[in-house]
C-alpha cells in the first residue's frame, strides 16, 4: 500500500471513530505513525482526504445506478439491484461509506465538493426515476410522491452507517432481502393494514 493510500485508510477509522470535526491532522499522523508535517505533504487538508475518500465511492454508485436504469428489466428487478447496489457500498468499504454519509455536509467550498454534490445530486435523482418508472409500468403504487419513496428508501439504507457492523450480527444479504420486501410489501399484514387505514381515515 502506498503512503498515501495509507494516510487515507488511517483518515477514514480516525473520521468513523471520533467524526470529522473531532479529528486533527495530528491524530491522522499518529494513526499512520508520522508527524503532520508528512501528512501536509501529501494532503492540504483533512478536508482533501475527506474528499478523496468519498468521491470514488459516490461515482462508483451513480456509474453503476446509471447502468441499471438503462438495463431491460422491470422496475422491480431495477430496485433490487439498486439496493443491493447502494448496501454493498457498506462491505468492504462501509467504513468510507460511514464517513461519506456522516460528514459530507462539513467541507469548505471548493471544486471536489461541487463535483460530490452533482454525483449526488445525479444520484438521487435516477432514484425518483426509477420509482416513476415502476407507477408508470403499474409495478408500483402510483398515488405516492415519487421523491418522498425514492428519499425514504435512500434515508432507511443509510441509517446503516449508524448501526451495521459487516464483522458482527445480520448478514448483508439479509438485510437487502428484509428492505427489499417492506419496500414493496410494507410490514403488516393485508387485514391489519385494512384495518389501520380505516380506524385512521373514521371522524374524530
Amino acid at each position: 500500500m502506498s503512503r498515501r493510500l495509507e494516510i487515507l485508510r488511517r483518515a477514514t477509522e480516525v473520521f468513523q471513530r471520533q467524526g470529522f470535526a473531532g479529528t486533527s491532522i495530528e491524530d491522522i499522523g499518529r494513526a499512520v505513525g508520522i508527524k503532520r508535517e508528512g501528512i501536509y505533504y501529501y494532503f492540504r487538508s483533512k478536508e482533501e482526504m475527506l474528499l478523496e475518500i468519498i468521491l470514488p465511492q459516490s461515482n462508483s454508485l451513480l456509474l453503476t445506478m446509471r447502468s441499471i436504469m438503462r438495463s431491460n428489466t422491470s422496475a422491480t428487478e431495477k430496485l433490487q439491484s439498486a439496493l443491493q447496489n447502494h448496501l454493498d457500498s457498506f462491505n468492504p468499504a462501509y467504513l468510507e461509506m460511514i464517513v461519506a454519509l456522516r460528514e459530507g455536509h462539513s467541507f469548505k467550498n471548493d471544486d471536489k465538493l461541487r463535483e460530490l454534490r452533482r454525483i449526488w445530486r445525479q444520484y438521487s435523482d435516477l432514484w425518483v426515476a426509477l420509482v416513476e418508472e415502476g407507477q408508470q409500468r403499474g409495478e408500483f403504487r402510483s398515488g405516492y410522491n415519487p421523491q418522498i419513496v425514492a428519499y425514504g428508501i435512500l434515508g432507511m439504507c443509510n441509517w446503516l452507517s449508524r448501526w451495521y457492523d459487516p464483522a458482527k450480527g445480520v448478514a448483508l444479504d439479509e438485510i437487502i432481502r428484509t428492505y427489499l420486501d417492506m419496500v414493496l410489501h410494507g410490514m403488516a399484514l393485508p387485514q391489519a393494514a385494512t384495518a389501520t387505514t380505516e380506524r385512521a381515515w373514521e371522524p374524530g
